[in-house]
C-alpha cells in the first residue's frame, strides 16, 4: 500500500495560477510562491459579498484509532465539485511540532490529501516563522524597555507574554533568562510555547485585516507595574513592527488538492490551549468566491468546535448552514472500552457503548447550538456490515443522517454521497442563525459554567481559589464581555482524559485564568494542560530523511 507521500508525489498538480484562476482570483492578487502555491490578496475581495453555504468540519473526541477529520474535509470538497458544486476548502497550516513529534501532520491522507503535501507540512510559506519571529520580537522589547530605563515602571516578575518556538523542546518549557551580568539584562524567569500556542497565533487567526491586527497586537497584556496595573504590547510600543513582521503572512495561502479543488490554507492554533481555527481572513475570501466552503475545527466538537462557533463566529458574524461530525467505527469501538490493538476486530458490544460519546455530541448540535447535523462515517476496511448497519440505525433513532466516506481510497469519487447529502442539507437551511453556548453578557464563572453543563454535561463546575480571584480581576478591569475559551483535555468531553464515552453527574475543575487580549478571550484552565509539547520517546522526526536524490522520505 503506497503511503500518503507515495500518493502525494504521484499526483498530478495543476499550476498555481491556473488553480487561481478558476477559483476567480485576478492574476493582479496572486503571488505565486513556486509553481504551486500562492498567497492571495484578500484586501482586493472584502467588497465581494460572502455567498457561501458554510460547512462546519467536526468530530467525536480524538482517540488512538485516528478519525481523519482532515482527510474527509477534503474529500468533502472534492465530491462536492465531483457533483457540480463551486466548493472551496479553508483549512488550518500544519505545525513542525507534530510532524517532528507523534501526531503527524495536517494535509489529509491517502487520495484526500491538499499538496505540494512535504512544503505544506514543512516550512510551506513561512507563515508561523512570521508569527515566531514577531512574538519573540515583542519578547526582546520588554526587556529591552526594563534594561533601558523601565519608564513603565514593568515588575519583572510579572512579565506574563512568553517567547515561542515551533518545535517540541520540554527544556524550555521554563528558564531562567538575562544572566550573565548588567549588561545581558535583568534576570527572571521566562518560558517558550509552541508557536501555535502562542497569543499571537490566535490574534492572527481572529483579526479581520491588517488595521484590526495591529490594534489586537496593541491589546496583548504583556506585563504588569509594580503597582499591579497592566502593561501593553502598544505601551512598549512593539505593535507597528509586530504588524509589519505579519503582514506578509497575513495573505492566506492558495494551495490545491489532489482532485485539484481550491484550498486556503492559514493560521493554526491548537484547539486545547486557544480556538483551534483557520484565519478569520481565509474562512470569510473562501465564502466570497465559492458557493460551499468546507471548513474544519480541531480535535472533537465540545472544544473545536464549540470555540469555532462561541469564538471565531460570535466575532465575526459567521454561523455554519451544517455540521459535519466524523466518526469512525474503530474510534466508536476506542469509546466504548475496545483495547488499542483490537480495533480492527468485529466487536458490536463496544461499538454500541461507545455510539454513546458521537451521540452526545449530536445532542449538543442540534439542542443547543439549533444546528443541522450530518455524520459522516470514514470508512475502514475492516469495518462490517453488521457495525455499519448498527451506527446507521441508532442515527435513524435520533433523526440524523449518515453517509460513507471512502475519500482516502478514491478521493472525491468516494464522497459523493457524503457531499450531496451535506450540500442539501445546508440547502435547506440557507439563513444560518447563531444560537451561543452563552450570552455575552454573563460572567464569565456563568460563561464557563455553561459550556461545562451544556456542551461537556458536568453536573458541576468548582472554580479553585486561584482561578475566582484570576476571573475575579479580568472582570474589575473590563473583561466580564470576553467570550471563554476552555483549556483541557481532548481525549474526553470531561477533563479527565480517562473519561471515554459520554460522562455526565462529574465536575469540572477550573485550576486558573489567563488574558488573551489580543485575541479577544480569556482562557479557563481545566486541568493540566501543556503549551510546549515534548517529543515522544522515538520522534517521527527520526524517521524523515533525504535520499540520495534530495528528496524527502518518511514524512508519513
Amino acid at each position: 500500500m503506497a503511503s500518503d507521500l507515495e500518493i502525494a508525489r504521484s499526483a498530478t498538480m495543476e499550476p498555481i495560477e491556473k488553480i487561481a484562476n478558476a477559483a476567480g482570483f485576478a492574476p493582479e492578487t496572486v503571488s505565486p510562491y513556486g509553481r504551486y502555491v500562492a498567497k492571495i490578496d484578500q484586501r482586493a475581495y472584502q467588497d465581494k459579498p460572502m455567498r457561501a453555504k458554510l460547512v462546519l468540519v467536526t468530530a467525536i473526541n480524538p482517540t488512538p484509532a485516528g478519525e481523519g477529520k482532515t482527510t474527509v474535509s477534503v474529500a468533502l470538497a472534492d465530491g462536492m465539485r465531483e457533483i457540480g458544486k463551486n466548493a472551496m476548502l479553508a483549512l488550518r497550516e500544519p505545525s513542525l511540532g507534530p510532524v517532528f513529534g507523534m501526531k503527524g501532520g495536517a494535509t489529509g491522507g491517502g487520495y484526500a490529501q491538499v499538496v505540494p503535501m512535504e512544503s505544506i507540512n514543512l516550512h510551506f510559506t513561512g507563515d508561523l516563522h512570521a508569527i515566531t519571529a514577531a512574538n519573540n520580537l515583542l519578547c526582546a522589547m520588554i526587556d529591552n524597555h526594563i534594561q533601558q530605563g523601565n519608564k513603565l515602571m514593568i515588575d519583572p516578575r510579572r512579565v506574563c507574554f512568553r517567547h515561542c518556538l515551533d518545535v517540541n523542546d520540554r527544556q524550555l518549557r521554563q528558564i531562567v533568562q538575562g544572566i550573565g551580568g548588567t549588561q545581558n539584562g535583568t534576570p527572571r524567569e521566562d518560558g517558550f510555547d509552541i508557536t501555535a500556542a502562542s497569543e499571537v497565533m490566535a490574534t492572527f487567526c481572529l483579526a479581520s485585516d491588517l488595521h484590526d491586527l495591529k490594534a489586537r497586537l496593541g491589546r496583548i497584556v504583556v506585563a504588569r507595574t509594580y503597582e499591579g496595573t497592566p502593561v501593553t504590547a502598544g505601551e512598549i510600543g512593539a505593535a507597528g513592527a509586530m504588524t509589519a513582521l505579519l503582514r506578509d503572512a497575513f495573505s492566506p495561502n492558495l494551495i490545491q488538492t489532489i482532485g485539484h479543488t481550491p484550498c486556503l490554507m492559514h493560521g493554526g492554533p491548537f484547539a486545547n490551549i486557544a480556538h483551534g481555527c483557520n484565519s478569520v481572513s481565509a474562512t470569510k475570501l473562501a465564502m466570497r468566491m465559492s458557493d460551499y466552503t468546507v471548513t474544519e475545527a480541531g480535535f472533537g466538537a465540545d472544544l473545536g468546535a464549540e470555540k469555532f462557533l462561541d469564538i471565531k463566529c460570535r466575532m465575526n458574524g459567521l454561523w455554519p448552514n451544517v455540521i459535519v461530525l466524523v466518526a469512525t467505527i474503530r474510534a466508536l469501538k476506542h469509546h466504548g472500552g475496545a483495547l488499542k490493538g483490537t480495533y480492527g476486530e468485529p466487536n458490536v458490544d463496544a461499538l454500541r457503548k461507545g455510539m454513546s460519546n458521537l451521540l452526545s455530541h449530536i445532542r449538543n448540535v442540534k439542542d443547543v447550538w439549533q444546528t443541522p447535523v450530518v455524520v459522516a462515517l470514514n470508512r475502514f476496511a475492516t469495518d462490517t456490515d453488521k457495525e455499519l448497519e448498527l451506527v446507521a440505525s441508532m442515527l435513524r433513532e435520533v433523526g440524523v443522517k449518515v453517509a460513507p466516506c471512502n475519500g482516502w481510497a478514491e478521493g472525491g469519487k468516494g464522497t459523493m454521497e457524503l457531499a450531496q447529502l451535506v450540500c442539501d442539507t445546508a440547502d435547506a437551511n440557507p439563513v444560518a442563525a447563531p444560537s451561543f453556548t452563552y450570552a455575552d453578557d454573563a460572567s464569565l464563572m456563568d460563561k464557563i459554567t455553561a459550556i461545562a453543563q451544556k456542551i461537556y454535561h458536568a453536573k458541576d463546575v468548582t472554580f479553585a481559589p486561584q482561578a475566582v480571584k484570576d476571573l475575579s480581576a479580568l472582570e474589575k478591569e473590563g473583561y466580564a464581555s470576553c467570550p471563554v475559551c476552555i483549556a483541557k483535555t481532548q481525549y474526553s468531553m470531561s477533563d479527565n482524559a480517562a473519561l471515554l464515552g459520554a460522562p455526565e453527574g462529574y465536575t469540572l475543575t477550573i485550576r486558573s485564568a489567563r488574558l488573551s487580549a489580543g485575541a479577544g478571550f480569556v482562557v479557563a484552565f481545566a486541568g493540566s494542560i501543556i503549551a510546549m509539547p515534548g517529543l515522544p520517546k522515538v520522534p517521527a522526526a527520526m524517521g524523515i530523511d533525504i535520499d540520495e536524490q534530495g528528496e524527502i522520505v518518511g514524512l508519513f
